[in-house]
């Protein structure tokens, strides 16, 4: 008998009016395992994600937490599943009005109801874990770096210390050294915590760091999914094309 998986969706649909974005998409995570879904822009990654978190409501299919489907989930068995979940945006979406450990404890404090001071020692934690000292703690987030305000949003992520944790684009506006770093912090902090990861990105460099496994989607549905060092050999043209960066190939013949 096999475990559950975390995280499974099984024949999810999602359209906006005529736009079919999501078409019978099927993915499953594995407890500690780190899957990276990759696609062009437009092809529904963050709509997936959308749905795992219940800000969009699937047409059709199931969303499995732990075996649960969450789909219909409301109040407060939504704010039971959440508790599971931390998120790293695409821009951090920090909030300028608090201090950086406040930021980083915002779900400690908002979320579980913890005192200030016992949250801000946690904050000051995660933020050693990437590389940040207590020495920022105060800081304004308006007055730090693209790579900086990353870290901060992932020592957040990281610190109620979720069972799954959703990376959105998480190096993009990054250089290629401080993307680097944030893979490897991501790599190293998941590992601490054992979490599972979904990641959506287009960055080939950041998928072949974190990533366990690899899916890509396209056209509604995952095309092609396997192990991380299978990807180069795989027989599938859009997959071959998308990592290469290839200017010719299957998606060149549909914009011609």
């Amino acid at each position: 008998m096999t475990d559950t998986p975390r995280l499974e969706l099984i024949d999810v649909h999602k359209s906006f009016g005529t736009k079919v974005v999501l078409d019978g998409l099927n993915l499953s995570l594995a407890k500690g395992e780190s899957v990276v879904v990759i696609g062009g822009s437009g092809t529904g990654k963050s709509v997936m994600l959308k749905c795992i978190l219940g800000l969009l409501q699937p047409d059709q299919g199931q969303i499995r937490i732990d075996g649960e489907d969450t789909v219909d989930l409301r109040g407060a068995a939504r704010e039971r599943v959440l508790t599971k979940f931390g998120m790293l945006f695409q821009s951090a979406a920090l909030f300028d009005s608090l201090t950086v450990w406040e930021n980083v404890a915002f779900g400690l404090i908002e979320g579980a109801g913890m005192e200030r001071e016992q949250a801000r020692a946690i904050a000051i934690d995660k933020l050693s874990k990437v590389g940040m000292g207590e020495d920022m703690a105060e800081a304004d987030p308006a007055g730090l770096s693209g790579g900086m305000r990353k870290r901060v949003g992932l020592a957040r992520a990281i610190a109620t210390e979720p069972d799954i944790i959703f990376f959105d684009e998480p190096t993009t506006g990054l250089d290629p050294i401080m993307g680097d770093v944030i893979n490897n912090l991501i790599t190293e902090c998941v590992q601490d915590l054992g979490a599972t990861t979904l990641t959506i990105s287009h960055d080939m460099s950041s998928a072949r760091t974190i990533a366990d496994r690899v899916a890509m989607l396209y056209n509604g549905k995952i095309i092609w999914a396997g192990a991380v060092d299978q990807i180069d050999d795989c027989d599938n043209a859009f997959v071959d094309q998308f990592i290469h960066g290839r200017e010719e190939g299957p998606f060149a013949l549909e914009v011609t």
